[in-house]
């Protein structure tokens, strides 16, 4: 059973802005990064303790063939995605999400 997946907004404005860059450097090539991304995402949302802790409550989870990680917490019964952060870039910037609101109601699932 997987739990139910939602996204901080930043974290849904860190995927399409690679998800953009990925489609400029070529064609299809952002498609790939999204699908790469959600199959992660379902993979944590179905076993999120699976996965490192690497700052408080927060996990990562690596996504394959591309340099990101998703950055998550189980709150309650839901899996909320932090962040879709570059893995070489500015670490832990992301870290205030956790210490405030969560994600609006409409900002559900890849």
């Amino acid at each position: 059973m997987s739990l139910p997946v939602a996204f901080r907004p930043e974290a849904r404005a860190e995927l399409i802005d690679a998800w953009t860059w990925y489609e400029e450097q070529r064609p299809g090539l952002g498609d790939e990064l999204e699908a790469c991304v959600e199959a992660t995402i379902g993979a944590a949302a179905r076993s999120p303790a699976g996965y490192q802790r690497v700052y408080a409550e927060v996990r990562r989870a690596l996504v394959k063939r591309f340099p990101y990680g998703v950055y998550f917490i189980v709150e309650g019964e839901v899996l909320l995605v932090l962040a879709v952060a570059h893995t070489r870039r500015r670490p832990h910037y992301w870290a205030d999400r956790i210490r405030t609101s969560g994600p609006s109601k409409n900002e559900e699932g890849p």
